[in-house]
């Protein structure tokens, strides 16, 4: 980008980042102009998140400039970015839970009188700024008391309350009901109609083309081009990957066989006491996709933690093929069949270290083939390996590649690849595409449907509503803890956006 030093907005020229080895961000330039809404668009891993960060000054840049109206600028840290009129609405709320949204309003900016700290100028900036952008948020509210989408205001309030002229909105809709997604789009729309300028980072193209006035395009790194407004979301996924891929989840209709997995009147309660699953009582036919959509922290973790033999079950049963298998452990509940895909792939879905030849055989390592008593038959493990890098289109230089430098969609493949490598009678996959690039999010979709069409039961839990909407023949909405209602696959994303806040489906259908 060659702009002018009279340039009006907030400049990144040249901007590059390494950790180590690897270069996260990669000579890149961008202009936020004021009443603009830019999106930055790319898969996760693509360098979003760390260029704003270092706009915020939470990283330092290896190299390039940061420049305000044409003049240079020095951000060493928040503080100095908040000076600057920078504000940021963080993916992960930077909220104290146990204040009030007053008192989080304060910290950093305490005010005092004779040693006693005031709150009321806080309170008055709160009503005020909820009431100019039609938020509403109680600045007496305790944050912890809050439905997330009202935190979230909280977070847009304190950076309003800065008087920021450029807000950085760090993949907002994460933890957001379609109908909280609506609310926070007018919200940006109104502050773009007042002269600020916003940044949104997101991977979702569907806000993409809803929000956008302009869109940089990043991919491993580097700019590698804007996209027109009318661009398509097809276009914009062609941009992301690099290639040209399908958006749709090719599937015929389920042929279910009858109920196989029954959860019945099932209760969990948290370390602390607190009910997280609360008397959830559904069944899944062999043959079908029961999707588990809801907000993230209702109580769909704790579910799929339960049928893998992760989490203690209070009272209830879980029973699959007639069975009880409540108080399985995690190793009989695999010997039982069930496939699980975990959430949280680098903490419970390999092992970083071990060989990708290795973390295939990570449910099955000391049985034949791949044991023979106490030693481990190394042909086997390595046919295993070949076989399943080849179906599963494992990205890797070798099967003795550590899982750990893969990327992230390689990752999942290995994960997936290794719960579908045996006959099952339960696959459970939670996010099973989260933190995965458009073109392996295809593929893994697929496989999941190929599943189900070999008359194995399937439940996905996913906070992506597009994709409990792709993959499900009947959807199951929590909402603190307790299954609202279960809805046919092709219901609308209105219906299910009010059925994910709590609504029944006879009103959330009446009010659409």
């Amino acid at each position: 980008m060659t702009e002018s030093t009279t340039t009006t907005g907030l400049e990144l020229r040249g901007i590059t980042k390494r950790f180590g080895p690897v270069v996260a961000n990669s000579g890149i330039d961008l202009l936020i102009r004021p009443g603009e809404i830019h999106c930055l668009l790319g898969e996760n891993g693509a360098g979003k998140s760390t260029l704003m960060n270092v706009l915020y000054g939470l990283l330092q840049p290896d190299e390039g400039e940061i420049l305000i109206d044409g003049r240079p600028i020095r951000i060493d840290n928040p503080k100095d970015a908040m000076a600057r009129g920078i504000g940021m609405v963080h993916q992960h709320f930077m909220l104290v839970e146990p204040f009030t949204v007053a008192e989080n309003l304060m910290l950093g900016r305490e005010e005092s009188t004779a040693g006693v700290l005031s709150a009321n100028r806080a309170r008055t900036r709160v009503r005020e700024l909820s009431e100019r952008y039609k938020l509403s948020v109680d600045p007496d509210a305790v944050v912890e008391d809050l439905p997330v989408g009202v935190q979230q205001r909280v977070e847009i309030i304190k950076a309003l309350a800065n008087d920021a002229d450029y807000l950085i909105f760090d993949e907002p809709t994460a933890v957001l009901t379609p109908q909280e997604i609506d609310e926070l789009i007018t919200v940006m729309r109104e502050l773009r109609d007042e002269g600020k300028a916003l940044v949104f980072i997101t991977h979702k193209l569907r806000e993409v083309r809803e929000v956008a006035d302009r869109t940089t395009v990043i991919r491993r790194g580097a700019v590698v081009g804007e996209a027109e407004p009318g661009a398509t979301e097809a276009e914009l996924a062609e941009m992301m990957v690099g290639r040209a891929i399908s958006l749709t989840v090719d599937k015929e209709p389920a042929r279910p066989t009858g109920a196989r997995l029954q959860i019945n009147d099932l209760t969990m309660t948290s370390p602390s006491g607190l009910v997280v699953v609360d008397e959830v009582s559904f069944e899944v036919e062999g043959g079908e996709i029961l999707g588990l959509a809801g907000v993230q922290g209702n109580g769909q973790s704790e579910l799929a933690d339960a049928l893998i033999g992760l989490a203690p079950v209070n009272s209830g049963s879980i029973v699959l093929d007639g069975r009880d298998i409540t108080q399985l452990s995690p190793k009989q509940a695999i010997e039982a069949g069930i496939g699980f895909v975990p959430e949280d792939r680098k903490h419970d879905g390999f092992v970083g270290p071990f060989s990708v030849s290795e973390n295939l055989i990570l449910n099955q390592f000391d049985r034949p083939p791949f044991a023979r008593g106490l030693a481990l038959n190394g042909r086997a493990i390595a046919d295993n390996a070949a076989k399943l890098i080849e179906e599963f289109d494992i990205r890797t230089g070798s099967a003795a590649t550590p899982v750990q430098s893969l990327s992230g969609g390689n990752q999942q493949k290995v994960v997936l690849a290794r719960e579908l490598s045996r006959p099952l009678s339960l696959l459970v996959a939670s996010q099973p595409t989260r933190g995965v690039d458009v073109g392996a999010i295809e593929f893994l979709h697929k496989r999941i449907v190929d599943e189900r069409d070999k008359g194995t039961p399937v439940v996905i839990i996913s906070t992506e509503l597009d994709e409990i909407l792709a993959l499900s023949d009947r959807i199951a909405v929590m909402y603190r803890g307790r299954v609202v209602g279960i809805v046919p696959g092709d219901t609308g994303r209105e219906v299910l956006g009010l059925m994910m806040a709590g609504v029944p489906y006879e009103e959330a259908s009446s009010n659409v």
